[in-house]
């Protein structure tokens, strides 16, 4: 549900003692969401994994996340206080039993009836119940309260929005990774001010050590014009874009450098010098690309393939995007990724390839030929990323509504997917290609100063993994 819910009354009006009669009865419905988990957690303060860790709650009696019990019992309140006595209510007394789990995506029906009133008093005892969609009480008790004896009525409050945010993420991702020690990147042909600012501020931040591969000349006219310092900054001389991805590549190749940056020329000039290389550079994994994302609408940071660099990628092609993005995830820490292979549907259907390369993808890793991480498919994006959706769509999977990688079937739709989150999601983004022996940042005119970090970043992770676990 949404902060506040939808169907709040405009006007908030109650029901005085006299007018109340035993048998009278109020209710209202709420669909419990992964966010109404995570508000109560944060309101409370009751951090129980058995609400908030899926992977912990998986191996619990109730093989899944389920709410806290007082957030069924909150919204008892909430009929008391806003429907059956309404405003003007005291509580002075609740009893309840807890009788089934709720789980995300459960809706319940949550109702109050009088069966006693005071005689000497306006008291009211009440039944309380909460009841899931398949008819069962999940919730019941009985409360007690003071029932007002004047009339009230109020426009509702203006509450706020509330959105749950994981917030910070570059922060945090800078905090881990600049221990780690600076990488030397060569930096190809930054050969205007962005690209150019770029990697110097990435130096600045304590991520890399640019080697600037680009004709001396240019670079140093770009810099003079923007005011940039290059003193201390090594710079390799080369006479123009294409021999600038020709010797950073070589440079990659020697083990001269741990990571490869674009600068202003255009992604496949550089990817065709790596496609071009020595064996020194070039894996048997297909080139592809990962942009790691955070949402404040999602409450993880996950990662889109491919958007940048395989148009549209065969069944082969798409197990090696798979892999390299089970190795970011792994790199970034989560040992058992939840990969979502997406389409327009969550259900086989032979006149669209997109979801029978995701029921093979499937069978691949159940068979072994892909290895580390859990696959579902095919899932449509609303199952893969909301366990309400699923549960509606009756999907019991462990991948569908907490998906750590969205595997889109075309470049198109991950590019598009990718930019919408993040110019109309607030998403934050960073992107690396996997595949090659050294990472390969690719940056846009169009990226953040943020999302040029968060490039490096990941690129600085990711070398330093592959010190000891080459690809």
């Amino acid at each position: 549900m949404s902060w506040p819910p939808r169907d709040l009354p405009q006007t908030i009006r109650n029901r005085t003692f006299d007018e109340i009669a035993v048998g009278d009865s109020a209710s209202i419905e709420r669909t419990l969401t992964l966010e109404d988990i995570q508000l109560f957690a944060l309101m409370s303060g009751d951090m129980n994994p058995q609400h908030l860790d899926a992977e912990f709650a998986a191996s619990t009696r109730f093989h899944g996340l389920i709410a806290h019990g007082m957030w069924g019992a909150a919204l008892i309140s909430a009929v008391l206080g806003t429907r059956l006595p309404g405003p003007g209510t005291v509580y002075l007394g609740q009893t309840l039993r807890f009788q089934a789990p709720v789980r995300v995506g459960d809706t319940l029906v949550i109702c109050v009836t009088v069966t006693a009133r005071a005689t000497d008093k306006p008291i009211l005892t009440l039944a309380c119940s909460c009841t899931n969609q398949h008819g069962a009480t999940v919730i019941e008790g009985e409360a007690t309260v003071l029932a007002p004896t004047e009339r009230i009525e109020r426009p509702s409050a203006t509450l706020p929005e509330v959105r749950i945010g994981t917030g910070g993420g570059l922060d945090r991702l800078l905090e881990r990774v600049r221990p780690l020690g600076r990488i030397r990147v060569a930096v190809v042909h930054p050969c205007d001010a962005l690209s150019l600012s770029g990697a110097l501020d990435a130096r600045a931040a304590g991520l890399i050590e640019p080697v600037l591969v680009a004709p001396r000349a240019r670079l140093e006219a770009v810099a003079a014009q923007a005011g940039i310092d290059l003193a201390g900054v090594d710079i390799e001389d080369a006479a123009h874009s294409h021999a600038a991805a020709a010797r950073a590549v070589e440079l990659a190749a020697a083990g001269k450098v741990e990571a490869l940056m674009k600068g202003s020329l255009h992604t496949d000039e550089l990817i065709r010098a790596v496609l071009k290389a020595a064996p020194g550079l070039r894996t048997k994994r297909r080139l592809s690309h990962c942009f790691l994302m955070q949402t404040p609408a999602y409450p993880r940071p996950f990662i889109i393939t491919d958007a940048a660099i395989n148009i549209a990628p065969t069944l082969e092609d798409k197990a090696d995007i798979v892999r390299n993005a089970i190795d970011l995830a792994h790199a970034i820490g989560v040992a058992e990724p939840r990969v979502a292979i997406l389409a327009a549907v969550e259900t086989v259907n032979p006149v669209m390839p997109a979801t029978l390369d995701a029921a093979a993808l499937c069978k691949m890793a159940e068979r072994g030929q892909i290895s580390g991480a859990l696959l579902d498919g095919p899932l449509a994006f609303d199952n893969a990323v909301s366990a309400a959706a699923a549960h509606v769509k009756g999907i019991s999977s462990p991948v569908a509504g907490c998906a750590d990688v969205l595997v889109v079937p075309d470049l198109e739709s991950g590019n598009m997917l990718a930019k919408q989150l993040e110019f109309m999601g607030d998403a934050s983004s960073a992107g690396v290609v996997l595949g090659a022996r050294v990472p390969i940042v690719l940056t846009s005119r169009a990226d953040s100063v943020e999302t040029r970090l968060g490039s490096c970043a990941i690129a600085l992770l990711l070398a330093h993994h592959y010190r000891s676990a080459p690809p």
